[in-house]
């Protein structure tokens, strides 16, 4: 398990696949400012509320020159029903093996209702077009998430 990073850091680099199977390569993105949000599983009710609200964003994001990337544990074909169920607009990538996520020092020790196993932890990393981290978000709240990112990015992150 690694360390949390912190702004200033370079953005560990990966490939994966996104919800429609095409391979994602971060580098391939290092001229723009790109979002990337981790959450813990597809069509739950914090994961699907962040999502929805990612997309109703999606718009004004896009204005600003920030893509958005939502990253889980869950598969290509989990992603493409999420999506599909909830009318998504926003980019899925599949982390099965959690590898991102760990290389991100989100992939940590949970403890629900007295049991411990490990789990990504909500948290939010803004990315700027050099490859460094801008800003991050740990241990994310879902209510007002997505409006208080935004409103970073507007005021802040992408100048």
């Amino acid at each position: 398990m690694s360390k949390f990073l912190s702004p200033g850091d370079k953005a560990p680099i990966f490939k994966t696949l996104d919800q429609d199977n095409n391979l994602l390569n971060l580098e391939d993105l290092k001229t723009q400012w790109v979002l990337i949000y981790f959450y813990p599983k597809d069509n739950t009710p914090g994961c699907t509320t962040q999502a929805k609200d990612f997309t109703n964003y999606h718009q004004e994001f896009i204005n600003l020159g920030v893509k958005i990337i939502g990253i889980s544990p869950d598969s290509i074909t989990s992603h493409q029903k999420f999506r599909d169920k909830h009318n998504l607009s926003i980019t899925l990538l599949s982390d099965s093996h959690h590898e991102i996520a760990e290389n991100y020092g989100v992939w940590q020790l949970k403890k629900f209702m007295g049991k411990e196993y490990m789990g990504v932890v909500r948290s939010t990393f803004l990315i700027n077009p050099d490859g460094n981290i801008a800003y991050i978000w740990p241990k994310v709240k879902v209510k007002g998430h997505v409006e208080s990112v935004l409103n970073y990015c507007q005021n802040f992150g992408n100048k």
